[in-house]
């Protein structure tokens, strides 16, 4: 398991020294910083997120994590780090602590705002008729496998009006190889009384051209599959700016 470092117990400073903000003997930031938040906090309430860059929906995120530091250069750091903000707060715990200035309560944030975009996104294709809501689901298969670092292996089981019952993890592996068992997704099907199934899984590397394996692994579970009459509509191979399907592709 990761092992999160408190934030209290860093061995490193928090902050460098050319980024140190002068509390008052209050406990109040100086008035440029409550200034900067609050003009930050208007703007998003007033034009939401498409009227902020990446760096300043960071901040407001860091806001909470860290109350009483100004938290622009963290940010700056974090981007420059990880790329744009969808890398950051889906970035692993342990490289998030790898940048200083991050502690635990910087990584609790991050953590919360993926687990909510995660189960707003999941929340938009569950017990819905998929075929129907297509672009849907590939924003929650995007949102939940594009920029993780190692591969991830989900099956979707729909029952017989195509809507979804489950979305299942089957395993999870290295940077460029998932274990996958047929046997186990079909009856997996089976013990969920499901009709059909869509395959996804994740590239790290970012491209989602199928490897031989994949189309191997596929061609497995489609025979496995057919013989206990269920429909396999597609395998999605998500990568960090596109994903393809096998059924589009003519793989199936």
């Amino acid at each position: 398991m990761t092992q999160i470092r408190a934030f209290h117990e860093s061995p490193m400073p928090l902050f460098e020294a050319d980024e140190a903000v002068v509390i008052s003997p209050e406990g109040k930031l100086p008035s440029y910083i409550r200034d900067h938040r609050k003009r930050l906090r208007t703007r998003f309430l007033e034009g939401g997120a498409q009227a902020m860059p990446d760096y300043e929906l960071l901040e407001l995120v860091l806001f909470r994590a860290i109350p009483r530091h100004d938290v622009k250069p963290l940010a700056r750091r974090l981007l420059d780090v990880f790329g744009d903000f969808n890398r950051v707060v889906s970035a692993p715990p342990h490289r998030l602590l790898d940048v200083n200035g991050v502690g635990e309560a910087v990584v609790l944030e991050l953590k919360i705002v993926e687990a909510a975009a995660h189960r707003l996104a999941r929340a938009k294709v569950m017990h819905r008729p998929i075929l129907s809501s297509w672009d849907a689901l590939l924003d929650y298969c995007r949102t939940a496998m594009a920029h993780r670092e190692t591969e991830q292996f989900r099956v979707l089981y729909l029952d017989r009006k195509n809507t979804l019952i489950a979305d299942e993890e089957q395993a999870r592996g290295t940077v460029d190889h998932v274990p996958v068992y047929p046997r186990e997704v079909v009856k997996r099907a089976l013990e969920l009384n499901a009709s059909a199934l869509i395959l996804v899984h994740n590239h790290p590397s970012g491209d989602p051209t199928p490897s031989e394996a994949d189309i191997t692994m596929t061609m497995q579970i489609q025979d496995a599959a057919q013989a206990l009459g269920l429909a396999l509509h597609d395998h999605l191979i998500i990568g960090k700016a596109r994903e393809l399907s096998f059924r589009s592709m003519g793989y199936l």
